[in-house]
């Protein structure tokens, strides 16, 4: 995902099932986007009585209004990924909002059926919200049963648009990507990562598992979406540790030194020496080199599937940092802006989950593109236009 791949040309042209995809995106935005903009023109469609939006008209108006250009930008997505156009936008102007969008519709497209699921077998109503009245039955249908249409779409358009471009970055498996760096430098980012997750994932199981301590009476979501958010960081913790091995140091200065050193010895090494854009020679160079480690085995040594691809902690890493960044500073927005009342406000225990959600969210999706960078600057296999 470099300047080299931001300039790959278009293809031939869009398949039929592209175009239908898009078509298929498109039409599901338009529910969603036709009842919002009724309830910024002062219409009540789906709102009870007495529902908290229904206090403070102009704090709905620019909620909605914020929604609708969230929403709005699924149908330019959808439009971008199966446009000539599409594959001369810069990688990172692409790469943001379809994490965003990857990160608040995939909960919803996993907790929704769970939900109604949960409904039926308990007998329902449990999604207006309680004592307060907050949205009418259908509206949760029809809002988040368009959402669950526009992530599988969206998500079927990007993972080809994706394959195309990109494809060449997460070929292989995890074994075979080349390792760079320290060891503190490789393994310090996954272990950072994991002790920021901790809280907000222990808080989030906690919560999901019934606990109440630290809640108040301002949470949303429910005990379905704290599994969610629990898991999510789980996941992206996951994919952090998976790909942590070949991740680069952090200081650049030190990768020039290592390829000038290796040639010094190769004369020497017979056989393998000569087969040096290879695997196996590699290894060679790389095994001894960890700043004079005397058992460098010690870190191929930690636990690791790396037999799985390199696009599935990548999935890993993107789906479960986006969940948990996203959702968490949506709550946290949502939060502030639409509750009046102090008893209903955020308790500090549930805005450092918040804040903690983010933080590891938005590191592990840094971790994820400084990877692909490295990879597509460093690694001969994946040094293509």
């Amino acid at each position: 995902m470099t300047h080299s791949t931001a300039l790959a040309p278009a293809g031939a042209g869009v398949s039929a099932r592209r175009r239908l995809l898009r078509l298929v995106a498109i039409a599901a935005c338009l529910p969603y986007l036709s009842l919002k903009v009724a309830w910024i023109a002062g219409s009540h469609a789906g709102i009870p009585d007495g529902s908290p939006l229904l206090a403070h008209r102009v704090t709905m108006i620019v909620a909605n209004g914020l929604t609708v250009l969230m929403d709005a930008a699924v149908v330019v997505l959808a439009l971008l990924l199966t446009r000539p156009w599409g594959r001369r936008v810069p990688a990172w102007l692409l790469a943001v909002p379809m994490w965003i969008a990857t990160g608040l519709l995939v909960p919803i497209m996993a907790g929704f059926p769970v939900q109604l699921v949960l409904d039926a077998v308990h007998g329902g109503g449990g999604r207006g919200g309680g004592d307060k009245p907050f949205l009418a039955g259908w509206v949760f249908d029809v809002v988040y049963g368009g959402f669950i249409v526009q992530g599988l779409a969206l998500g079927t358009l990007f993972a080809a648009y994706a394959r195309d471009r990109w494809g060449h970055l997460w070929r292989g498996r995890v074994r075979e990507v080349p390792r760079r760096g320290t060891s503190a430098g490789r393994w310090g980012p996954a272990v950072t990562v994991t002790v920021l997750a901790l809280f907000p994932a222990g808080t989030r199981l906690l919560w999901a598992c019934g606990g109440t301590a630290g809640l108040g009476t301002g949470h949303p979501g429910g005990r379905l979406m704290d599994a969610l958010m629990a898991v999510s960081l789980a996941a992206a913790v996951l994919g952090v540790w998976q790909l942590a091995p070949q991740q680069a140091t952090f200081a650049p200065s030190r990768r020039p030194a290592r390829p000038l050193a290796a040639p010094a010895e190769s004369p020497r090494t017979p056989g393998p020496s000569g087969t040096a854009p290879g695997r196996h020679a590699d290894s060679t160079h790389r095994t001894p080199l960890p700043d004079g480690q005397t058992s460098p085995a010690g870190a191929s040594a930690l636990p690791r599937t790396g037999a799985l691809p390199v696009a599935v902690p990548l999935a890993l890493a993107w789906t479960g940092s986006g969940a948990a960044a996203c959702w968490g500073a949506w709550m946290a927005l949502g939060a502030l802006a639409t509750t009046q009342d102090v008893a209903d406000r955020p308790t500090p225990m549930l805005t450092l989950t918040y804040a903690g959600q983010v933080i590891t969210g938005l590191l592990v999706a840094a971790l994820a593109a400084r990877f692909l960078a490295d990879r597509s600057v460093k690694d001969p296999r994946c040094a293509r236009r």
